[in-house]
């Protein structure tokens, strides 16, 4: 912890019974671009750090126009992509509607892993067998006939998320390309199994100053904060 930093962290909400954090926390959307801007003049801000979910786009926009409105200095914490290795059987498709499709017609097993806000267009293809892994249960499940929910917080290793698959005899993968590791498991199992992947690509990044690190990211914080005090903000 830094005892010179007065930090916030803002969560979406979408998570019924987040991970206990260090720091203050506050849930909830803001109201748009608007509602955040009027937070930080009225909170005072000298930094914004978005370290949103890469698939959060509009997220992202609203606090890049936030910050351009109010002057306060705006970094992306973005983790770099997945990049598909020798064994790897990616296709890649920009929704969760297009993810569908390219299941096919043919009835298969098909682990899902997306946000509860996207798994509706699954329910137009009810000839599948699907398994849904969420931190929040699913409710009330979705109106499929073939379909079986497991609750569960990552970070999943490979060897669990190999026993996942194997349990429930998968033959196909559908997940967001999020990076890291924490979630990378189940894309590492799939390449030992000879899975296929389809792979929802990610939405554009608004074009914000941007590193991969934390580390990265409190050098810049520590700089920007340099100047605003060099300026008396």
């Amino acid at each position: 912890m830094r005892a010179d930093l007065d930090v916030t962290l803002s969560l979406a909400g979408r998570t019924a019974a987040p991970a206990a954090l260090p720091v203050p926390v506050r849930r909830g959307g803001f109201g748009g671009a608007k509602g955040l801007a009027d937070y930080l003049a009225r909170e005072r801000i000298d930094a914004l750090i978005d370290a949103t979910h890469p698939y959060a786009a509009v997220i992202s926009a609203n606090a890049m126009t936030a910050a351009q409105q109010t002057r306060v200095p705006l970094l992306a914490l973005r983790r770099p992509p997945w990049s598909a290795v020798p064994g790897d059987r990616w296709t890649e498709v920009d929704n969760a509607r297009a993810a569908v499709l390219a299941l096919g017609e043919e009835p298969r097993r098909v682990f899902v892993a997306l946000g509860r806000n996207e798994l509706a267009p699954f329910t137009t293809a009810p000839q599948h067998f699907y398994l849904f892994r969420s931190v929040d249960p699913i409710a009330p499940p979705l109106p499929l006939p073939y379909a079986h929910y497991v609750t569960a917080r990552g970070p999943f290793s490979e060897a669990e998320d190999r026993a996942l698959l194997g349990a429930h005899r998968i033959e196909i993968v559908v997940a967001k390309n999020s990076g890291g590791g924490a979630t990378y498991g189940k894309i590492a199992a799939a390449r030992a199994l000879g899975l296929d992947v389809i792979m929802l690509r990610r939405p554009a990044a608004p074009d914000a100053p941007a590193v991969q690190t934390i580390a990265d990211a409190i050098t810049w914080l520590d700089h920007a904060l340099t100047l605003a005090a060099a300026r008396g903000v």
